[in-house]
Parts: structure tokens; sequence; C-alpha cells
């Protein structure tokens, strides 16, 4: 399910709360080798114990794969138009929401890898 979410700021922030959360309930408390008591882990701790990305990055790659996959369909298909927006629809009022094309091509553009993807978003 990841792989079509237009996460927002809040989201990604209240994702990486729970991911600690769950992070800091599998690898307990720690003693503080000064004081002798116990603390929680802190984030960088936590990062350090826990090598594999974070719950954001496994969303971000995800989308980039299905954007592969989307991209490879080719426009005849339903998928395409639905996830690019090849339809006609009347605006909506207020700022506009981000759109799942929009997040790819952000995590493109923060990969560094210079990929481009010409069938989404052409139009």
């Amino acid at each position: 399910m990841g792989e079509t979410w237009s996460l927002t700021l809040r989201e990604k922030c209240r994702l990486r709360v729970f991911e600690n959360r769950v992070l800091r309930r599998v690898f307990g408390p720690k003693r503080d080798e000064v004081t002798g008591e116990w603390r929680k882990l802190h984030n960088e701790e936590l990062k350090d114990l826990y090598s594999l990305p974070d719950i954001v990055q496994v969303v971000k790659s995800r989308r980039m794969r299905w954007a592969g996959h989307v991209v490879r369909m080719g426009e005849g298909r339903g998928v395409h138009r639905v996830l690019v927006g090849k339809h006609e629809r009347k605006r909506p009022m207020g700022r506009p929401r981000r759109r799942w094309e929009d997040n790819i091509k952000m995590d493109l553009l923060g990969s560094g890898r210079g990929w481009r993807l010409d069938g989404v978003g052409s139009g």
C-alpha cells in the first residue's frame, strides 16, 4: 500500500515517531554507565542499533519502484491514467494536495541518481 502514499510532512513525522516507539520497545532501555540508572534509548542510538532504512525511506523506495512499473505499463492501461491523472475533473478549492506524481518527482530529485520518468507527469 505504501507504493501510492502521498505523505505529508506531518504524516512522515508521525510514522517516524511510531517507528521509534516500536524500536524502543524491541531494544528495551539502556543502563547509564555513570549513574547506573535505566533510561530510554535516544533516537541516534536507535538509528545505530537498527541499521535498516527508516520507514519513510522504505515508503519512498517502494513508491519509486511502483513508478517504474507504471511507466513500463504505458498510457493505454487504466492504472497509468488513474495514477498520473489523465482524466478531467473540476478543480477543488484550496491548496492543491500533493499528488503521487509530485512525490515521485521529489523522490527522484532527492535520490541524486539523475533518473527521468518520461511517462509520469507529461501532461
